[in-house]
């Protein structure tokens, strides 16, 4: 075997994570060694290099990618590498890119060079578990694989909203990317998926219009009742002291609750009207009601039941002053209309998520635009329900080529995930979400 080229990439920062709190950037290259055997056909080593700044400091090799472009982490790579391999995937696949032409390959050899970055095997490109194994993409199959996305460009109302200053908002159109479900965090837990991080994502067209009246946002938690007898809770004891620490355990916290039951005449009486509701096949509550007059604490509490996703609500009236606006005005309406379908696979056998929506309300200055500081962001959301009124004026009136006068449309959006604590890092000084 004899050595050839090796080339070795700029060193290019890479972000892992996925909300504010545990993002971090980190600096690598990728090293390529070329390899020829007697025959002269070539392989390729490829190792990734990290280091502890952007000038190249302290090089540590933490991963290699095999024939088919996965990732192979060695001892050097710590967790959040493996958490988030993607990221490390598409970093690599450029720097290889950018110093392919350093081998001369031809187009054979070419072939070899691109299956290792993986532009031959693309559902190596997203492994998001960091391990060696890479779980097949079903949207690959070319009987499952979906119509090409349309690109809509970017469309605005009214036309001239560019020149101005005023505030707007703007709905980005994304292609749906799903959670997975092999994805683990170092705790063990399903990963939970980010629609806040929108760097790596790629917009399939944008509409811009003036914010709207009677904006809002609304964050909400689902808490619930709870009720807990003393029976109950005797018996969750006992279970509980069994799994934990065993069976020993378990039988004297059942003799402390029958002790307990024991020493006071009404825990006797509830204790003794179980037994005789469950006898008769009634309900023991209910009989010692009936003969003494009380029943036994319920110890309610009120207790958190998880999280909700939030709905956002959105009315628009446009109405066409020029034959381009009301161009526009039908592409925006055919924009969301189309963005909320599902899409049909090749094979007719399977339906992919429509695609969804990043949602911004922008505060311009000059010639900056960002997020509005003072008003609820909004994570990425799914388009539930899009209703056009064709006659907000209460009749039917058209221009002389048929473009009716004017438009509203109705759209209800729901965010992808819940708002977490999380998400307000770093947003201290604005209203967050």
């Amino acid at each position: 075997m004899a050595s050839g080229t090796t080339a070795t990439s700029k060193v290019t920062p890479v972000t892992l994570g996925t909300s504010v709190r545990n993002k971090t950037k980190v600096f690598t290259a990728t090293k390529v060694t070329e390899t020829v055997d007697a025959s002269g056909k070539p392989s390729f080593n490829v190792e990734l290099i990290k280091y502890s700044d952007a000038n190249g400091s302290n090089p540590t090799t933490f991963a290699t990618r095999d024939s088919t472009g996965k990732l192979v982490f060695n001892n050097n790579a710590s967790a959040n590498d493996k958490q988030f391999a993607a990221a490390h995937l598409r970093n690599s696949k450029n720097q290889m890119n950018s110093v392919k032409d350093k081998f001369g390959l031809d187009t054979e050899n070419s072939k070899t060079f691109n299956k290792q970055n993986g532009n031959e095997n693309k559902a190596t490109a997203d492994n998001p578990a960091g391990d060696n194994s890479t779980p097949a993409d079903p949207t690959k199959d070319a009987t499952i694989a979906a119509t090409p996305q349309k690109s809509f460009g970017n469309l605005r109302y009214p036309e001239d909203i560019g020149t101005t200053k005023q505030d707007v908002i703007r709905f980005t159109m994304l292609e749906y990317k799903p959670s997975g479900v092999g994805a683990l965090t170092s705790a063990g837990a399903p990963s939970q998926r980010s629609s806040t991080d929108f760097a790596n994502r790629t917009s399939l067209g944008t509409v811009v219009l003036p914010i709207p009246s009677g904006i809002s946002d609304t964050n909400s938690a689902d808490w619930g009742s709870n009720s807990m007898n003393v029976l109950q809770a005797a018996a969750a004891a006992t279970a509980y002291k069994t799994i934990t620490e065993g069976f020993t355990a378990g039988t004297e916290s059942f003799g402390a609750s029958v002790k307990s039951f024991s020493e006071e005449s009404a825990t006797k009486k509830a204790v003794g009207a179980a037994f005789a509701g469950a006898a008769m096949g009634g309900d023991g509550a209910a009989l010692l009601s009936r003969a003494e007059g009380i029943v036994t604490n319920p110890n309610m509490e009120l207790l958190f039941n998880g999280p909700q996703l939030r709905p956002f609500s959105f009315t628009f009236k446009m109405s066409a002053r020029s034959r381009t606006e009301a161009q526009s005005i039908i592409k925006i309406l055919n924009f969301f209309k189309r963005g909320m379908s599902p899409i049909k696979s090749k094979s007719n056998l399977f339906l992919k998520a429509p695609n969804t929506f990043r949602i911004q309300y922008l505060h311009r200055t000059g010639e900056e635009e960002k997020d509005h500081p003072y008003i609820g962001r909004i994570k990425e959301c799914a388009l539930q329900s899009c209703t056009v009124n064709y006659t907000p004026e209460g009749q039917y009136a058209t221009f002389y080529d048929g473009v009716l006068v004017s438009y509203e449309i109705t759209m209800q959006f729901q965010e992808l995930e819940p708002v977490f604590d999380v998400d307000y890092e770093g947003l201290d000084d604005q209203i967050g979400y």
